[in-house]
């Protein structure tokens, strides 16, 4: 469906075209939700950062997770997960991933507060949605900041979980839909766990194309 992320952007950029005129904020969810942000954030033109959410993993099986955790305090959980686990150990998992996301602001974000977003239209972007955790938790974060409207944009998303998210929204764009979803991976020809690093030379080559562009601009000027 799609070669890697930065195809899976440029694919999604197209299809949020008409947000264009709205001066959109576009809010990647770090890491593998970054380059395709970018990717979306250069075609329309618009201001872009990072919004930092956390899955709550179960304890034995980390890549399952019962709720998820925003950089505000905006948290998801799912009903039964107070059935399977007492609500010490959430407690201690929440802190656990609160303390991942004060790192990743520091590091990913270089400790600069999330953008103002009241009145604004937001577009959330990852790289796919397999249980919706994160998103649910972002959502809420821009919900409690009063954005003016809150689009949720990625390329791949089950469709079930797609039709849920979908009630929260102004409006949610997904490229693909499969019938047969397991996980985000299958979307993609290459794909692979983004490291800090590879986010922060992503960032620093949009720093670096913006600047050339603001560069070339002056130049046109005088």
């Amino acid at each position: 469906m799609f070669k890697n992320r930065k195809d899976a952007g440029e694919k999604l950029a197209k299809a949020l075209e008409k947000y264009r005129t709205e001066n959109p904020i576009i809010l990647a969810i770090p890491r593998g939700g970054v380059e395709v942000g970018l990717q979306v954030a250069a075609k329309l033109g618009a201001d872009f950062s990072l919004i930092i959410a956390r899955k709550l993993p179960f304890p034995d099986n980390p890549e399952a997770g019962f709720g998820a955790i925003a950089e505000n305090g905006s948290t998801f959980v799912l009903e039964n997960a107070y059935y399977w686990l007492s609500e010490e150990i959430i407690e201690q998992i929440k802190q656990e991933q609160t303390a991942e996301i004060e790192r990743r602001i520091k590091v990913l974000r270089g400790g600069k507060p999330i953008p103002e977003l009241a009145g604004r239209t937001v577009i959330l972007i990852d790289d796919g949605i397999a249980m919706g955790s994160t998103m649910r938790a972002a959502i809420e974060l821009c919900k409690n900041r009063k954005a003016g409207k809150i689009v949720v944009a990625v390329p791949v998303a089950g469709r079930e979980v797609a039709e849920e998210l979908q009630k929260k929204v102004d409006e949610l764009v997904v490229i693909e839909t499969p019938v047969y979803f397991r996980a985000v991976a299958q979307a993609y020809e290459k794909w692979y766990d983004v490291s800090d690093e590879e986010v922060l030379d992503l960032l620093r080559e949009n720093i670096r194309k913006k600047e050339l562009k603001d560069q070339d601009f002056h130049e046109l000027e005088t």
